[in-house]
């Protein structure tokens, strides 16, 4: 079914109806947290003040949205102009990411209506506090950046001098994510008593860092290839093999660097424990890391079923990873067991949702993919 608000187009399709509906539930849930609090939404307590929301929404969105920096990076900076083909569509991934990152921190705050105060009243000494400005000004960045997509259509007469801009803002673009990406990392050094020693390193910055490069290029695969299939827009599979590629040379660095950090402190051992900690970590490594290193530089690579596996793989290894640290590496013995409530994960399935229905409103109303996909996709809708 069409539905043309002139002069912008949505098309309502079945699963847009059901990303609607969870969208709606999710709202009404986030409303009612807003005005009861935490206690009757989440399962947080005084032993687990960092939940779900912080494990997916957070820290793993912030991975996840790292697509947009590494693209840059290697597009505009190392010009290996062969990918530009994905720059706009990894830019509105990772602008959404971070839009919905900013959202869920937010409703992570206790006393939400002093969001504000941060912005005014600088702690300095605070990882945190840099984590929350590098945020927003990283997000900030990125908007102005897609605002030279939008000045296509809307406020035209801007389009000339952000696109002058745009090679600052891509410069000053890619300095911020890797400070915020690694002070995430940064926020567990002082959990050294804390958290489990196969997540907790001196070098967990780096971790941070390194697997929010690797995992961008693994969602822009995820992304190319659900989304060429339901916009008939045809990103080359040597394109996406060559971004999957650099992805696993960076994954590799990863893997040897988190078994030389363990086997310096002596506790390789801890990962073949056969506790649930030391066998998450295997997965984490295995099918997170090798698995996929392997499918990338083997036949399966140069298929888009393959590249679709490599990059699930990666993102669930990420995501594993984020909610292992949190939910599980900081719990201890005797301070009971925290498990997301419910109306947590409805919250961010209903934000993944949202972010969803505002990726295929931009796509069908804006220059994401090239003048020919935008023409097939006119014809699909108009059928």
């Amino acid at each position: 079914m069409k539905n043309d608000f002139l002069p912008w187009r949505f098309t309502i399709t079945k699963p847009r109806m059901i990303l609607l509906f969870l969208a709606a539930v999710s709202a009404a849930i986030i409303i009612f947290r807003l005005i009861t609090g935490f206690g009757m939404v989440t399962n947080l307590n005084d032993n687990h003040p960092w939940g779900f929301w912080i494990a997916f929404d957070v820290l793993a969105g912030v991975a996840l949205a790292g697509g947009g920096y590494s693209t840059a990076l290697i597009v505009h900076i190392l010009h290996q102009e062969q990918y530009m083909s994905v720059a706009r569509s990894a830019l509105l991934t990772s602008l959404f990411g971070y839009i919905l990152v900013m959202f869920g921190l937010f409703l992570d705050i206790g006393q939400w209506f002093n969001f504000w105060r941060p912005f005014v009243s600088w702690g300095h000494s605070s990882v945190l506090f840099e984590v929350f400005w590098c945020l927003s000004i990283y997000t900030t960045i990125q908007v102005l950046e897609f605002g030279e997509i939008i000045t296509e259509r809307i406020g035209v007469k801007f389009h000339v001098w952000l696109k002058k801009l745009l090679p600052i803002l891509l410069i000053v673009g890619v300095i911020f994510p890797t400070l915020h990406q690694s002070s995430l990392g940064g926020l567990f050094l002082i959990t050294v008593y804390k958290l489990y020693p196969l997540w907790w390193s001196s070098f967990i910055p780096i971790f941070f860092l390194l697997s929010s490069f690797f995992v961008g290029p693994a969602m822009i695969c995820v992304e190319s290839i659900i989304a060429g299939r339901a916009f008939h827009h045809d990103i080359s599979t040597s394109v996406l093999h060559g971004l999957a590629k650099i992805s696993s040379c960076a994954m590799i660095l990863y893997f040897v660097l988190k078994i030389y950090d363990l086997a310096e402190r002596g506790i390789l051992g801890l990962m073949f424990a056969g506790n649930m900690e030391g066998n998450l970590f295997l997965i984490e490594m295995i099918a997170g890391i090798l698995l996929p290193v392997g499918i990338v530089f083997s036949k399966m690579g140069t298929t888009k079923k393959g590249l679709l596996a490599y990059g699930l793989l990666v993102s669930c290894g990420v995501v594993l990873n984020r909610l292992s640290i949190v939910l599980i590496g900081l719990s201890k013995p005797g301070q009971g067991i925290y498990l997301p409530s419910v109306w947590e994960v409805f919250t961010s399935i209903g934000l993944v949702a949202i972010g969803c229905l505002a990726y295929c409103f931009i796509v069908e109303n804006f220059r994401i993919f090239g003048d020919e996909d935008r023409r097939k996709m006119y014809f699909k809708h108009s059928a």
